[in-house]
């Protein structure tokens, strides 16, 4: 079995050959946390609300601090092999250095890509249905422009993707901070939803676990930071640094916005809502249906473009390891960008996005996610197990943060299927 630093050493031996072979190290830590927010925030929350209250009612904040508290686990464990393994295609490298399996590393890139793709593809269609509103052009066209623009902007160059997704970051938070501020603005009284006890009875218990299952998916996406390694300063110390402060700034808007909602919409008109955001907008914030729209392309964009990124880095990744044809992984010279790996990506996703519906779309995204963390989990378990030590950070977690993590979604795969 591969040492646990030989999957740094090959890849960053095999970089070295050329310097067209090398992506740029251009992102800080605040660029980080602002890709971070973006893709995690994306356009989850401006829908999943409504599912959430639905079942939680008015302990709704507390289906968010739970899943929180689930997805912290994966989180650290993200964070520790981050530290370990600094390379692009992070989850394949754990796997690899862990089981030592070129097969199984292979899978779980492939999961990766796959879950990026497929969720491009599904953003995109919503993207376009609220496009729809402002331009009056049939649905295919709308579908090839927002991925070729967005394909141009990934392509273009890491620093400036990441550019514009900090920018519609902004747009998408400030649309939820607008919200709160409005709140304490009018002294909507939150606290009760803030500070509701836990349920008692046994029916709402299980309500409240599910609505956690469901915000647990409101929280994925920091892990398309693990590919930004490469390309940011610092990786060892920043990259982990970004996913915690990720997730506990999308948890306190989270925590926040789910009292608030609950609070001020009836809950039987939030949990039937298509669009649960846009009442609370109106009720709150007192915000037109095309202010709500135009921060919801933003948010749908901004995950387009993050999923786009990440998925590029893991083929330019795979790639590079030998796990993936080498051609994936040539670099434009100039631009210091995966290049073909991008243009790959856009084809796939133009093409579920052109023929496979929505539904269908979402419904493989989650369960490949949550194989995926399943894996990362395991991984960090056994290289622990293993007492496999790295000089290559200094991040460490007890050893049942993985154990539990693995536990949790694990079981939160056998509940889709229920």
């Amino acid at each position: 079995m591969r040492s646990d630093t030989s999957v740094f050493q090959a890849a960053k031996r095999q970089a070295g050959n050329s310097s067209s072979g090398q992506l740029r190290r251009r992102i800080g830590l605040l660029l980080l946390v602002l890709y971070g927010v973006g893709v995690t925030v994306g356009a989850g929350i401006y829908v999943l609300i409504g599912s959430v209250a639905g079942h939680a009612g008015i302990n709704s904040p507390l289906a968010f601090g739970i899943a929180a508290i689930v997805m912290g686990l994966t989180v650290a464990s993200y964070a520790e092999l981050c530290a370990r393994f600094p390379v692009a295609a992070g989850e394949a490298a754990y796997v690899r250095a862990a089981f030592g399996s070129r097969v199984l590393s292979t899978i779980t890139g492939g999961l990766m890509i796959a879950t990026a793709v497929i969720a491009s593809a599904a953003v995109t269609l919503g993207s376009v249905g609220y496009l729809a509103q402002f331009l009056n052009l049939p649905k295919e066209l709308l579908i090839v422009v927002v991925i070729g623009g967005v394909s141009v902007v990934v392509a273009w160059g890491v620093l400036e993707s990441v550019l514009l997704a900090s920018l519609f970051t902004l747009i998408e938070v400030g649309g939820l901070v607008a919200i709160i501020v409005a709140a304490a603005w009018a002294g909507l009284p939150i606290g009760d939803a803030l500070l509701a006890p836990p349920p008692a009875d046994l029916a709402t218990v299980s309500g409240l676990f599910f609505a956690s299952l469901l915000a647990f998916f409101a929280f994925i996406g920091f892990e398309g930071l693990t590919n930004m390694v490469e390309e940011s300063h610092s990786p060892t110390r920043n990259v982990p640094l970004a996913m915690a402060l990720t997730l506990i700034i999308t948890t306190a808007l989270y925590v926040l916005v789910a009292a608030i909602a609950v609070t001020a919409v009836p809950l039987e008109k939030l949990a039937s809502s298509e669009a649960p955001l846009t009442i609370v907008f109106q009720n709150v914030a007192g915000m037109g249906a095309a202010v709500i729209s135009a921060i919801a392309i933003g948010a749908t964009l901004n995950t387009i473009i993050a999923q786009m990124t990440m998925a590029s880095r893991v083929i330019y990744g795979m790639a590079r390891q030998g796990d993936l044809p080498s051609v994936l992984g040539a670099v434009h010279s100039t631009r210091g960008t995966p290049l073909v790996a991008t243009v790959a990506i856009s084809l796939l996703v133009l093409a579920l996005a052109l023929f496979i519906p929505f539904g269908r779309l979402a419904e493989f995204t989650s369960i490949a996610t949550l194989i995926v963390f399943a894996l990362v989990n395991a991984s960090l378990l056994r290289l622990r197990l293993q007492r496999k030590n790295s000089t290559l950070g200094k991040s460490r977690v007890p050893i049942w943060v993985p154990l539990f993590g693995f536990i949790s979604c694990i079981m939160m795969i056998g509940s889709s299927f229920f």
